[in-house]
């Protein structure tokens, strides 16, 4: 008995431990990939029901972001470090580059940011307000400093607790876009034979 009561003083010290930004970045960048459900939600001031949509969010450290929406419709959206491509539906590819987009490629790696938690990347175009909130959860609310990003956005939360659960994203015209993610697997953590293709085909 008095073994189990060490043991869960242990574990209850460890979880009211501090999380820190550097943690929370090394703890991301050990994940080699990361699968999760995503539902989110757009709230848009002029329209009287907010848009939602759902599918599931593929990140490689190595590879890049995939992002497969089910519904309301098709869409599939891959990052990677040289280009963005989205295909709608079966239309045929939109592809982005660094060269024919600069704006939007910035935007790319600023996605991908987010959900590594890449910290110099993401100082380079906010300011940080991190918070530990205990029992190992955090949220961390970005604020733009560079442009177009400051034009367009008011501010970025994040918050998770082992993950990356949820993103709030603000926009300076009063609308809010809310991504809710869910079903975490890190496992199998090589890409499959089917996610490989998905990258390199498109």
């Amino acid at each position: 008995m008095r073994h189990w009561l060490l043991l869960v003083l242990f574990i209850m010290g460890s979880s009211a431990r501090a999380v820190t930004l550097d943690e929370l970045q090394q703890r991301f960048t050990e994940q080699p990939v990361i699968r999760a459900h995503f539902d989110q939600t757009r709230t848009i001031k002029d329209l009287p029901q907010p848009l939602r949509s759902q599918g599931e969010m593929l990140i490689a450290r190595d590879k890049g972001l995939l992002w497969d929406q089910k519904a309301p419709f098709l869409m599939l959206l891959l990052l990677d470090d040289s280009r963005m491509v989205q295909i709608i539906n079966d239309q045929p590819p939109q592809i982005v580059t660094a060269e024919n987009n600069p704006q939007m490629f910035q935007f790319n790696h600023l996605l991908r940011a987010l959900f590594q938690a890449d910290r110099k990347v993401l100082e380079q175009n906010f300011h940080l307000d991190f918070a530990d909130k205990g029992a190992g959860r955090w949220t961390l609310r970005l604020t733009p400093i560079t442009t177009p990003l400051d034009k367009i956005f008011a501010s970025i939360d994040l918050a998770g607790q082992t993950y990356l659960e949820s993103i709030q994203l603000h926009d300076k015209q009063g609308d809010r876009t809310d991504i809710i993610l869910s079903q975490h697997q890190l496992t199998p953590a090589a890409l499959t034979d089917d996610e490989q293709q998905r990258f390199a085909t498109h």
